[in-house]
């Protein structure tokens, strides 16, 4: 059996010498006689020592591990639709554009306050009045938001026709 110094050793695994001393210093690569090595030794371990520091590699790809992790997507996936299509899940989509929706009719009768308060609150000159007058006016508002249901009733009504 031909034996190589780490110089060798270098050129065929495609390192630096400095890179098979540091390996043998670690236990990787192994001496066989003094600091010579044996080519197809050394290159077996070094390739065993590539594949277990990259355990994702192809090669160490576990197929009926990964067949099951595919089951369990396509099953998640399909209990995923089943709770969508009952309504107990709703897409992000649909949330985002309902909240929108209600954010701007809560904005829009907000703003309408003044407008729609203006006269009535010119004859009053009570603070205490003028504060409890704007309060439920605010809170008339409030529920309006609180009851999503009720301002979206057709887009409700059309989401479960969609998912039917």
């Amino acid at each position: 059996m031909k034996l190589y110094d780490k110089n060798a050793i270098a050129r065929f695994l495609n390192m630096t010498s400095k890179n098979v001393q540091r390996l043998t210093e670690k236990g990787v690569l192994q001496t066989k006689q003094g600091e010579l090595y044996s080519l197809l030794d050394t290159i077996h371990v070094y390739i065993k020592y590539l594949k277990d520091r990259n355990p994702d590699s192809e090669e160490s790809l576990n197929f009926n591990e990964e067949r099951a992790k595919l089951t369990k997507a396509k099953r998640l996936n399909e209990e995923l639709d089943l709770a969508v299509k009952k309504a107990d899940l709703h897409k992000s989509e649909d949330i985002e554009k309902i909240m929108t929706a209600t954010l701007i009719n809560f904005k829009s009768r907000l703003s309408a306050i003044p407008a729609e308060e203006a006269e009535k609150l010119a004859t009053m000159t009570d603070k205490a009045k003028i504060f409890i007058y704007l309060n439920e006016k605010i809170k008339e508002a409030l529920m309006e938001l609180s009851n999503f249901e009720e301002v979206f009733k057709k887009e409700i009504k059309e989401d479960e026709e969609r998912n039917d």
